[in-house]
């Protein structure tokens, strides 16, 4: 073929392909090697999604420093057996951090339990003058995952929802480095705690997440730098005990500087790796009508010379079970009595997945049930990225946090399921909208109910404790109803539709911890049609009505001592169609406004 007709046949094909990508602003090829696979539905913020725009917010927003890079975008990706060796050749590419199951993805494949997935990217060496390191972070990874920089490995790490990082500095070379990530996830059928995913979704069981699902990053820190805040606050001491861990502490000193919007309040300095009292006086307590955060400047000095900074917040808010004017036991925030009013949050996306496609789309669920009228969220059985709880510390929303079941009851599951519980309540220690740990649910693998109970008490004395969610929907207890919530700061009933009172027990609050899952089927807004669910069903048309009714009722359970309730649920997951919203939150079932008043208390 001559040049110029080569030439015209090239221009001719490809014309398309550039009238689109000028058309929607990317005009690089990105845009042409990733697109979206099908969904039944789709959210608004998912044509928000490019190669270019994944998640690009700062992913630690309660310590922040300015030299980073996003590592989202389009990776390598191969899909191999188990025990096969780093490939030679890539199945294609995949848009991280978006699960390999998920449509954003690009890919929408599942992954078994046979088979190892595995990440392929070069990067950049950043400047390392004058001493300094780098780190790798990765958000999340599930479950199993390796990490290799230009071939050797730098570490493993067991657990699908807790972060980790390397310190890459010696491992990296002038110019283009290979960055490498395999991952194993038997998703339900192996000894790794997974939540509500399956391999077989169904009912209230949802699809399977694997690989890389939270933001990888890297950060450039100084030879000696601040590894980690720990932050508790004690609005009956008015103060903020505070530590902060560096890299090296001796000969380390810490200032820390509180701030209440651009004015400094408060100081205090100590040796790193100490507990200090940052004194907080006349504080500004954290509600949820007033969700006040402080900011807070921390500096690490060396031999009398600022060598690291980073920024962060707090809220000054105290979470206890105290007496009423009656001498019933009930849940208050700052030593005052709070209904606390939730939904149960699953944290599923139609095309993400676990990920949600974007900042907007993970504050827009936590926003929308405020202005529906609740305080509270329970999030079920799964563990969200760390601006998940920011916006939820932002815009003043109470947050039940669930350890994701145990897998079975062999040494391995019981001990990974210990670990990562360790992991979760240091991870999201910081966040004050945290104010209930909850251990169990319904019995799911449950087992040493009373010690595990008392080591979470003990680890975390400053938030309560919920030992069993629902422990009246294990099928399998023949346990003493006095025992039921052994050690426990509340007791806790699932009830559905409900609602219902859970039992009185000596200095126990009485919560509702599912209620609710009411399905009202929305046409042209169903995951699954054919096999849609919920526990009870109305129309459209009475929906309103039925729930007017049924807080009616809980109004009266509330008089007789209950303390909180979380209705079953936000939105619509998958086939489990019991949401005021449907999965795309595009309709709400009930109008925002009349949810409002009617959730009023």
């Amino acid at each position: 073929m001559k040049p110029f007709k080569s030439t015209l046949l090239f221009v001719t094909l490809c014309f398309p392909y550039f009238q689109i990508a000028l058309a929607t602003g990317k005009g690089d090829w990105l845009s042409l090697r990733w697109s979206m696979k099908p969904v039944p539905i789709q959210t608004r913020w998912a044509t928000d999604v490019s190669p270019d725009n994944v998640l690009p917010e700062y992913p630690r927003p309660q310590m922040v420093r300015s030299e980073w890079q996003n590592l989202n975008g389009l990776w390598e990706y191969a899909v191999a057996s188990w025990d096969a060796d780093i490939p030679s050749q890539f199945d294609g590419e995949i848009l991280v951090p978006f699960p390999i199951e998920s449509a954003l993805s690009g890919v929408q494949r599942v992954l078994l339990p046979t088979q190892r997935l595995w990440y392929r990217r070069t990067i950049k060496k950043p400047d390392t003058h004058g001493g300094k390191r780098v780190l790798l972070h990765f958000g999340a990874v599930d479950w199993r995952a390796a990490v290799f920089l230009n071939g050797k490995l730098l570490g493993r790490h067991m657990g699908g929802y807790q972060h980790f990082s390397f310190d890459i500095t010696a491992s990296l070379q002038e110019g283009d480095n290979e960055l490498v990530v395999s991952v194993l996830d038997p998703s339900n059928l192996g000894p790794n705690p997974c939540g509500k995913q399956s391999l077989r979704p169904r009912r209230i069981l949802y699809t399977a997440v694997s690989g890389i699902w939270q933001t990888v990053w890297m950060e450039t820190v100084p030879p000696t730098y601040i590894s980690d805040l720990y932050m508790t606050p004690d609005i009956d001491a008015n103060c903020l005990n505070l530590r902060v861990n560096t890299s090296d502490t001796s000969g380390s000193v810490i200032e820390a500087i509180a701030y209440a919007g651009t004015q400094a309040i408060t100081s205090t300095s100590g040796p790193a790796g100490r507990m200090l009292d940052l004194g907080i006086p006349f504080a500004h307590l954290w509600i949820p009508a007033d969700p006040f955060l402080y900011h807070l400047k921390i500096r690490l000095r060396r031999n009398g010379h600022v060598v690291d900074s980073v920024t962060s917040y707090f809220g000054m808010r105290k979470i206890a079970v105290q007496q009423d004017s009656t001498g019933m036991p009930r849940l208050f925030l700052n030593n005052k009595y709070t209904f606390q009013l939730g939904v149960l949050d699953q944290g599923y996306w139609p095309e993400g997945l676990y990920t949600a496609p974007t900042d907007s789309a993970l504050a827009f669920d936590i926003r929308m049930m405020k202005d529906m009228g609740f305080n509270t969220i329970r999030k079920h059985v799964k563990l969200e990225p760390d601006r998940w709880y920011y916006h939820a510390d932002s815009l003043g929303m109470l947050v039940w946090q669930d350890m994701v079941p145990c897998a079975d009851e062999d040494y391995y599951s019981t001990s990974q399921f210990e670990q990562e519980n360790n992991e979760n309540l240091y991870q999201l220690h910081n966040f004050p909208s945290i104010v209930m740990w909850i251990l169990f649910n319904e019995g799911w693998g449950k087992y040493d109910q009373k010690r595990l109970t008392e080591w979470m008490k003990q680890a975390d004395p400053s938030r309560v404790i919920n030992g069993h969610s629902g422990e009246n929907l294990d099928t399998y207890s023949d346990t003493p109803v006095r025992d039921r919530w052994i050690s426990s700061d509340v007791t806790d009933i699932h009830y559905y539709p409900g609602p219902y009172i859970a039992p009185a027990l000596p200095g126990k609050a009485r919560v509702l911890g599912e209620w609710g899952g009411v399905r009202v089927i929305t046409p042209g807004h169903q995951w699954a049609p054919k096999t849609g669910w919920g526990y009870v069903e109305v129309s459209a048309a009475r929906f309103a009505e039925r729930y007017k009714y049924m807080m009616g009722r809980l109004k009266l359970y509330e008089q007789q001592g209950l303390s909180a309730a979380i209705y079953t649920q936000p939105y619509d997951v998958e086939a489990e169609e019991n949401g005021f919203m449907t999965y795309d939150r595009k309709v709400m079932k009930i109008s925002v406004e009349e949810m409002k008043k009617v959730n009023t208390w």
